[in-house]
């Protein structure tokens, strides 16, 4: 750690000079929202269906605005006239991303406001919150409200880190016509440390490269802050490329990935009476872990390449401002390369002295189990549209989308085990205890009808028609009525689903486990209702999910043996949510509410009732520094916590243990000068007035309150 924060330093005695020095324009940060009312997801790639999550509020000159065209080229006049009076700000850098890219060329200004900058950890994300081993970031969670896996195919079945990795979904795409940097630290102290750095530039008008780094680390609370297996360390990140021909035609999307995250895997606490006794605890840190050596890491490469090219008439629908267009092809033809390395690795260097584990198979002193799963795929599609010619939006429009995917797959699991070598001595060595090599060939077509600019019918379908996968499938169809700006619009979604069991679920050796299950696979049902409205900052969804098949993990009564089990019953899950925001001159009262009601409450273990309201108060001080200052407040309904395997990375349904629920506070302070965001919060503010702290893992008690700063930096050369 003493080197990172030795890096941290740097950077900040760098950065904030270089800061200070700036003359930008205000409210640039670069943030993409992640907890507006309304971010419900991509429902449709045409914007007209879509919430703009990228919305610019950088200030503009009095008079008639320019458009985007109009300042480039006076950008240009004044470069080529070597003036240096240019005040550059995010009217120049646009940004998109794969999905938006899938039917037409669509871009969209950043996002430069403050929203949910106190919302950057994934633990608290206000529409999707997660549950954790202590309330880390980069520790093993996993969702507290109901979230279906929506995926087919060859499946691991670890999904512990999953909100720490970088992926593919995360990549974003610009066309920046000036290099723009974004650098965002949070810390507080040696328990958490966030640190990013972003930037983009374009090489040549049509050619844009950048890269994404991310780093995360913490000591930890209890009696291990003086071990290195017991620290959060990560580091992610990504180098991208988009380029696109001068015609418009040709497309190509590229980016490297990498991910190697380390998680700490305490075992918990020995003090299971931390926040129930009187004494309580004098120094945490000097709480005994059950195991204090003890880390899972994963580690990903990624290379992900797709290119695509318009054959025929182009088409284009000018956007709302007037200031850009979109380029809409009739035909194309598209091909996706991604090869990826994955590795999970547990490693257990001391001795199991307080029997977290159910047995051990290999070794009573060591653990090193690992899984390598290497994987390619290809997928090619051709798209095909029928449509007439506007001026403004496109109506009456017909698409269809075939394609086909073929994936191969070659995995090895490992695990530590006592040997006698050549000479008779006894070694420890990694063994392999299985491997495979198989592949999966996938249908996929999707058509989708728009009667008119209001109305849109989408359908697709995904079928594995060979390889070991075979069966497994996802139909889903969609509905999307819009309205005018005050009616709103609905979406009408169902989808069914059939997926085969995870490979941990059903073929797994490791130290500590071993299964060999036969299961079939996964059915989902799902239907759901959306209504949004923008203009009254109201959405409201009603889901339905029928689960057949369902697989979970449980431990026999008063055991601690975690182990895959099939629900034979079907299983039923209704879930409604609502979001509101309510302003009152400066004053913004935002609130989401969740409610989930199911017949088999044990086993899928999710609070009845979630919510989640920020109070806050936005201001603008000496005509330069743009304030919000309030408090959240999260809450949810007691449930059945869930219990934690180490060792094997599930969350399962262990002891009935029900803990009392609070309410968890955080106040903070946002602020913006110029080109530069600040931040000071406060998390669990509440701490001591309702219980001396909370759990929502079985054994796991959660973090203390904690006082953190951030700061992010925009610059635009």
């Amino acid at each position: 750690m003493p080197d990172r924060k030795l890096v941290l330093f740097l950077f900040l005695c760098l950065f904030c000079t270089a800061a200070l020095a700036q003359n930008m324009p205000p409210y640039n940060n670069g943030g993409y929202n992640n907890g507006g009312y309304n971010n419900n997801g991509n429902y449709n790639n045409d914007p007209r269906y879509r919430t703009n999550n990228f919305n610019d509020t950088s200030r503009t000159n009095s008079g008639k605005p320019l458009t985007t065209s109009q300042m480039i080229d006076t950008l240009r006049k004044r470069e080529k006239q070597r003036m240096d009076s240019v005040i550059f700000n995010t009217r120049f850098i646009k940004i998109t991303n794969e999905a938006l890219l899938r039917d037409s060329t669509q871009l969209f200004p950043l996002d430069t406001s403050l929203t949910d900058f106190e919302n950057y950890n994934p633990l608290f994300y206000a529409r999707n919150p997660k549950i954790s081993l202590d309330g880390t970031m980069g520790r093993m969670a996993r969702p507290l409200l109901f979230e279906p896996r929506k995926t087919i195919g060859f499946d691991v079945g670890q999904y512990g880190l999953e909100p720490w990795l970088f992926t593919t979904d995360d990549v974003y795409y610009f066309n920046a016509r000036v290099p723009y940097t974004l650098l965002t630290m949070v810390a507080s102290g040696s328990k958490e440390q966030y640190f990013k750095a972003f930037h983009t530039q374009n090489v040549k008008p049509n050619w844009n490269v950048g890269f994404h780094l991310s780093f995360m680390g913490s000591n930890g609370t209890y009696a291990n802050n003086r071990i290195l297996g017991q620290n959060v360390s990560n580091f992610t990140g990504n180098i991208f490329s988009w380029y696109e021909s001068t015609n418009k035609r040709y497309n190509l999307l590229s980016t490297v990935i990498f991910n190697n995250l380390k998680s700490p895997e305490t075992g918990s606490i020995l003090n299971e009476t931390l926040f129930t006794s009187s004494t309580g605890s004098f120094d945490k840190g000097t709480e005994r872990v059950r195991l204090p050596n003890s880390f899972a890491n994963w580690r990903q490469t990624q290379l992900h390449i797709k290119q695509f090219y318009y054959v025929g008439r182009i088409d284009t629908t000018v956007v709302k401002n007037k200031s850009a267009a979109n380029i809409l092809p009739t035909q194309r033809l598209s091909h996706t390369l991604n090869i990826s390395q994955n590795k999970y690795i547990y490693q257990q260097g001391d001795q199991d002295v307080y029997h977290v584990f159910p047995d051990y198979y290999f070794s009573s002193n060591r653990t090193k189990d690992s899984l390598t799963v290497n994987h390619i795929q290809n997928e090619f599609s051709y798209s095909f549209y029928l449509r007439g010619k506007s001026n403004e939006f496109v109506k009456n429009e017909f698409k269809l989308d075939v394609g086909l995917t073929h994936d191969l797959y070659n995995y090895n699991q490992f695990v530590v085990d006592t040997v006698l070598n050549q000479e008779g001595v006894k070694v420890v060595l990694p063994q392999k205890q299985q491997q495979a090599n198989f592949q999966n060939i996938t249908l996929n077509g999707r058509a989708s009808y728009r009667l008119s600019d209001k109305i849109n019918l989408q359908a697709s379908v995904n079928q594995i028609v060979v390889g070991r996968n075979f069966g497994d499938f996802l139909y889903d169809a969609k509905l999307l009525l819009s309205g005018n700006q005050k009616t709103g619009r609905i979406i009408l979604n169902a989808y069914q689903q059939s997926s085969s069991p995870s490979l941990v679920a059903t073929s797994w050796i490791t130290n500590h486990y071993i299964f060999n299950n036969k299961f079939a696979n996964q059915k989902t049902t799902a239907l759901s209702f959306n209504y949004i409205n923008d203009a009254l900052a109201f959405d409201v969804k009603a889901e339905y999910f029928l689960l057949n098949d369902y697989i979970y993990y449980e431990a026999s009564p008063g055991g601690i043996d975690a182990h895959p089990v099939q629900l034979t019953n079907p299983a039923n899950l209704l879930k409604i949510s609502v979001g509101k925001n309510i302003e009152f001159g400066n004053w913004h009262f935002d609130n989401f509410v969740v409610y989930q009601k199911t017949d088999y409450q044990k086993t899928l273990r999710v609070p009845e009732l979630y919510t989640y309201s920020s109070l806050y108060l936005n201001s603008f001080l000496f005509k330069v520094l743009r304030t919000s200052t309030g408090i959240t407040v999260r809450y949810n309904t007691q449930y059945t916590a869930p219990s934690y395997a180490v060792g094997l990375g599930q969350f399962y349904n262990g002891a009935d243990v029900t803990f009392a629920s609070y309410p968890f506070a955080t106040v903070f302070l946002k602020a913006n000068i110029k080109n530069t965001d600040l931040l000071v919060m406060y998390d669990y503010a509440n701490q001591g007035l309702f219980s001396k702290g909370y759990y929502t893992v079985n054994r796991y008690p959660q973090l203390d309150a904690m006082l953190k700063f951030g700061v992010r930096w925009n610059f635009y050369q």
